[in-house]
């Protein structure tokens, strides 16, 4: 998995997240104190799924919070009580509702999806579409995140939807050549963002 993060960083993806669920606190941790160096010296943002604690001892860039994690709410009041205001705070929604409340609550960017049909977002429901995301990117105030069964052929969709990035798992670690992957992702997005 370092490996992994180690070319996901050096190929120039902004944001790495950690979320290795099943690890105890003291792993997790030496996970992502080990990620961070790598993450950092390529100039990517180190962010840790759910775990707050973690987060924090790590030095991480932020937290991703699930629906059941802690209310973004609480995690945002810590953050304006300390000095760091650079923290991110992320939150997983698959509904409107739920992407509105974390907007209110305080976070930085949403996870919306899954907008293309995946094993691992099975579990959330059918695929909700690209008209889907159009509607929440555009009530939307903070950047939205695409995620769920996003590939290199149809992450521009995405862009054009209003996401500002997407998120993916498969299309990063499946692929031989993550740098070759990054520099399309980014034309294509220039491309789609171009007038």
């Amino acid at each position: 998995m370092l490996a992994a993060i180690g070319r996901a960083a050096a190929a120039g993806v902004d944001w790495i997240q950690i979320r290795e669920r099943t690890l105890e606190a003291r792993e997790l941790l030496e996970l992502a104190q080990r990620a961070l160096a790598s993450a950092v010296q390529n100039g990517a943002r180190l962010l840790v799924n759910d775990r707050l604690d973690v987060a924090l001892a790590a030095n991480a860039g932020g937290v991703h919070l699930g629906e059941n994690s802690l209310p973004v709410e609480r995690v945002s009041s810590w953050r304006l009580s300390t000095s760091r205001t650079d923290f991110l705070i992320g939150v997983s929604c698959h509904s409107a509702e739920v992407a509105r409340a974390a907007e209110r609550g305080g976070a930085d960017y949403i996870f919306f999806g899954p907008v293309f049909a995946t094993p691992s977002k099975a579990a959330f429901g059918p695929a909700q579409g690209i008209d889907r995301l159009k509607e929440i990117c555009r009530f939307t105030e903070i950047p939205v995140i695409a995620i769920g069964g996003v590939t290199i052929e149809n992450a521009a969709s995405c862009i054009a939807a209003g996401a500002a990035g997407i998120a993916a798992i498969r299309l990063f670690q499946e692929t031989e050549d993550v740098t070759g992957a990054v520099a399309r992702l980014r034309t294509a997005f220039a491309r789609t963002a171009a007038p």
